[in-house]
């Protein structure tokens, strides 16, 4: 029983996709809430394009996929190489405790060497104690927390308050 990491591969997708519901479903993305089919299948495109950022590890264990990583690098404005975001890591809830989650996040860093990264980093939920156990141990943690904004959507900006803004905002392209 040995664990392999690897480039996804365009045959992966049956067995990449149960991981990939169950990994969002963990994020209650799953029923109502689902990501739509249109990500689903952008998101698998993306791999194997060689002009996008976002590149696939999957882990086989006993002959099946048993986990997946997703990263994806990006330029600075603060570092001349770039940076490398681990954004999606699951391991099946069969196989955890097995090591493979380790060996994703190690075939990120490797991958991420390789390109002439010198950071990855990635980020969870608080409650996320299981994960957090791990991450801990194969990672050093900078004291940064992660903030984000509100998503933005194609609706109309509201308007601003003359009495509390002098400028108008408008979106950037």
């Amino acid at each position: 029983m040995s664990i392999t990491i690897r480039a996804v591969a365009q045959q992966d997708y049956a067995q990449w996709l149960p991981l990939w519901d169950a990994y969002n479903a963990f994020y209650a993305r799953s029923g109502p809430t689902a990501l739509p089919t249109e990500i689903t299948q952008t998101t698998w495109s993306r791999f194997f394009d060689t002009y996008e950022p976002v590149h696939a590890l999957v882990a086989e264990f006993d002959g099946q996929l048993a986990g997946l990583a997703h990263y994806l690098f990006y330029r600075s404005t603060i570092h001349i190489n770039s940076i490398c975001y681990l954004q999606d890591l699951f391991t099946h809830q069969s196989a955890r405790g097995k090591g493979i989650g380790r060996a994703l996040i190690n075939g990120v860093y490797e991958q991420a060497k390789y390109a002439g990264c010198r950071r990855v980093y990635w980020h969870t939920h608080e409650t996320n104690k299981t994960a957090r156990r791990l991450y801990d141990q194969v990672a050093e943690n900078s004291g940064f927390i992660v903030y984000r904004n509100h998503e933005w959507t194609q609706e109309p900006e509201p308007q601003i308050d003359a009495d509390r803004a002098s400028t108008k905002s408008t979106p950037r392209p």
